[in-house]
């Protein structure tokens, strides 16, 4: 998967990249099929905390659509893991319906394909 990391009006460090990377990397071992991903860093704006809350906006694309993420937390690490745990469950989703569409149209390939061949056997006689 090639995955672009962007941070927003911040330098972020080499380990905090690693860390996102190698988090976002276990991804595809729920799905093979991920083509591509962008990370967005950003320091939220509330002036009503002197700690910024930092958060984190992940995009998936996979064939046909594109999952969607935003978490925030106390620092970069704990977004990433509430990130990778709802993309979990998005991926687990997505790849279920793919799989129930694609098993609907082989049963309707094969039983439009046994009514020719019936239809065919019955002209013969």
């Amino acid at each position: 998967m090639r995955l672009q990391v962007h941070a927003i009006h911040f330098d972020a460090d080499s380990k905090l990249l690693e860390f996102i990377e190698k988090k976002l990397g276990k991804l595809e071992t729920f799905y093979d099929r991920i083509t591509s991903g962008e990370v967005y860093l950003r320091l939220d704006k509330s002036e009503s905390s002197k700690v910024k809350n930092k958060v984190l906006e992940v995009k998936i694309k996979v064939p046909n659509a594109e999952l969607f993420v935003k978490e925030s937390g106390k620092s970069f690490e704990e977004a990433t893991d509430l990130a990778l745990e709802a993309l979990k469950i998005q991926i687990k989703k997505y790849k279920a319906k793919r799989q129930e569409v694609e098993n609907k149209t082989i049963k309707e390939a094969t039983t439009n394909g046994s009514e020719v061949a019936e239809e065919i056997e019955i002209e013969e006689i």
